[in-house]
């Protein structure tokens, strides 16, 4: 459809009801935000494009801390919160996409063939790996134009970049392979783009979450297969609201924490001749505990013992969802949390232990929900940015104003699991 039909339409309400279904209450606001996306479309790459609109939520990591590293198991949800793109396919092999606030990243298919180190961790590496991807996995790909706009906030913890990929995925999906590509293989696909383009060893968790939508159960046992179980649980019918709080701590010099976290798992997983913890039992590695302490040392002994607990914690929340238990759901999130501060250690820095920000959020969240149901723990890699907690409807203003107070303005943002993942608005 030509853009101007498309804002006449988004204009005329033929769209609410998919706004509705997306947005909820929010869809009066996210109508003008995808006006004013392909208003920047048009003026970047013209007016009366045949145009579509996409898009692809961010995610929340629920349970399974630190786990898909050593090819464990994760919870993890789409939320309400998404980028999305007003994206034209064209003919003349080049890819151009604009991020709002962003200057344009542009490069031709041909020049997406290979990885360039020279682009690691910027944008457009992302992209080339994603036009590549396809190929490399069997399908078809070429040149669009987009826009998008981005409400996953960078270095919020919800997965900005793994948005970004699967975004760009999606696009090329339904422009190049009419959406036959099923959205767990483009999550792959991003996993690719990121490692090998982006120069980022990290899991499958972020993109899959993003691109299936809703509660996704992931066991990793073999990650180049992963296991992928959409749970059908409907936390806000249940009575609560996901809450992120943003510490605002500071994320810079901490690619040495998170490194040593799988770091230290694989070399307790080496000791006994494997290469990740899930080859590895529990009651083997206590056994092995005087000879650890000596090669690996206690904190690589207790990151490894929390991998495992988490591990099989996840799969009693998995049950937890697809019964309806919350009580034990519940139970596990907490749980989850107390492991992932003791034994995991990833809720502060030692190189900055005058900053506990995510410390000091866990504290007050428990003083606020203690006695009134819900569940919290750290949010994501940890060791700064955010907290999650799953706080009762009506409980939902008085906690935002006790974190809002701590950490600022708009720390606490209000989310819903969102059923969707990656898709063709229209």
């Amino acid at each position: 459809m030509k853009s101007t039909e498309l804002k006449a339409k988004i204009e005329s309400g033929a769209l609410d009801a998919v706004f509705e279904k997306l947005y909820g209450k929010e869809m009066p606001m996210q109508k003008d935000r995808y006006l004013r996306t392909i208003k920047n479309f048009e003026n970047d790459y013209g007016i009366d494009r045949d145009v579509s609109l996409f898009s692809v939520p961010g995610r929340s990591e629920i349970s399974g801390n630190h786990t898909d590293h050593n090819h464990g198991r994760v919870l993890a949800a789409a939320i309400n919160l998404d980028i999305i793109a007003v994206a034209a396919k064209n003919e003349d092999g080049l890819v151009r996409l604009r991020s709002e606030g962003y200057s344009e990243d542009r490069m031709t298919v041909e020049e997406c063939k290979a990885p360039n180190s020279d682009y690691f961790f910027k944008s457009r590496s992302l992209i080339a790996g994603m036009v590549q991807g396809f190929v490399n996995y069997g399908h078809s790909s070429g040149g669009f134009d987009a826009f998008t706009t981005n409400n996953v906030h960078k270095g919020s913890g919800l997965s900005s970049s793994a948005a970004f990929e699967v975004m760009v995925g999606n696009i090329i999906n339904h422009f190049y392979n009419d959406g036959s590509v099923d959205n767990a293989e483009v999550a792959r696909i991003a996993q690719f783009s990121e490692n090998v383009y982006f120069g980022k060893p990290c899991g499958l968790m972020d993109q899959t979450a993003c691109a299936v939508g809703g509660f996704v159960a992931i066991d990793f046992a073999d990650p180049t297969s992963p296991v992928i179980e959409p749970l059908a649980f409907d936390m806000s019918a249940a009575g609560y609201s996901l809450c992120i709080t943003n510490t605002g701590g500071n994320h810079a010099d901490l690619n040495e924490d998170y490194a040593s976290v799988p770091a230290e798992m694989k070399a307790v997983a080496a000791h006994f001749g494997k290469s990740a913890l899930r080859e590895v039992t529990k009651e083997e590695i206590i056994a092995a505990i005087p000879a650890l302490r000596a090669e690996v040392g206690d904190r690589a002994i207790l990151r490894a013992l929390h991998f495992e607990n988490e591990n099989a914690r996840v799969a009693v929340q998995k049950r937890a969802l697809e019964k309806g238990d919350l009580a034990t759901f519940f139970d596990g999130v907490l749980a989850s949390g107390a492991s992932s501060y003791k034994y995991l250690q990833n809720v502060f820095t030692t190189k900055n232990v005058r900053e506990q920000g995510l410390s000091l959020a866990l504290c007050l969240t428990e003083d606020a929900l203690a006695g009134k149901g819900g569940a919290y723990r750290v949010h994501g890699g940890g060791f700064a940015g955010t907290i999650q907690a799953f706080v009762p409807h009506a409980l939902v203003k008085d906690y935002c104003a006790v974190m809002d107070a701590a950490f600022g303005k708009g720390a606490c943002t209000v989310m819903s699991i969102r059923p969707e993942g990656a898709i063709k608005v229209f």
